[in-house]
């Protein structure tokens, strides 16, 4: 079984990243979701990658503010593509998790989206493209999103457009 794994690393990360989880429920692609923290629980956090790993995880989703090494400490256990979710709160309200979850040294990528709601979606949206490189079935239905969202662009427009 394939699957996405979302990691957050704390409780308060849970009403964004339920967004994420939502856009995967959305187009059918199973997920776990987990609360482990880099710091505050690196045994579980590590134990818990291998166990996915084994049970079929393919991308993992890491959520997490301030220091935000959590996408790292992820890149670090495993090679499946991580995706770093930086979470807005702190002192510098996610800048210095955006900076954290950006700078990864070289041979540790981490794929960084934007923070908080938009990170979320951005997330969900790129663990399936991930996905859907060997899923025909995934592939079309992100195609159909595409076409639906320029659609609703055009149609917004209609609403408003004044052209000469």
């Amino acid at each position: 079984m394939k699957f996405v794994s979302i990691i957050m690393g704390s409780k308060s990360d849970y009403e964004i990243m339920k967004i994420c989880a939502n856009m995967l429920e959305e187009f059918g692609v199973q997920y776990e979701l987990i609360i482990s923290s880099a710091y505050r629980s690196p045994e579980r956090t590590r134990e818990y990658i291998l166990n996915a790993e084994a049970k079929g995880a393919q991308v993992f989703i890491a959520a997490a503010g301030m220091a935000a090494h959590l996408a790292g400490a992820l890149a670090a256990k495993t090679v499946k593509p991580v995706i770093g979710v930086p979470m807005k709160g702190g002192v510098m309200d996610g800048m210095d998790a955006m900076l954290s979850t950006v700078q990864m040294p070289s041979g540790m990528p981490v794929a960084t989206v934007s923070l908080g709601h938009a990170g979320a979606v951005n997330a969900a949206y790129l663990a399936m493209q991930i996905l859907a490189l060997d899923n025909e079935e995934l592939r079309m239905k992100l195609l159909e999103d595409r076409i639906a969202k320029a659609k609703k662009i055009e149609m917004d427009s209609m609403e408003v457009e004044t052209i000469l």
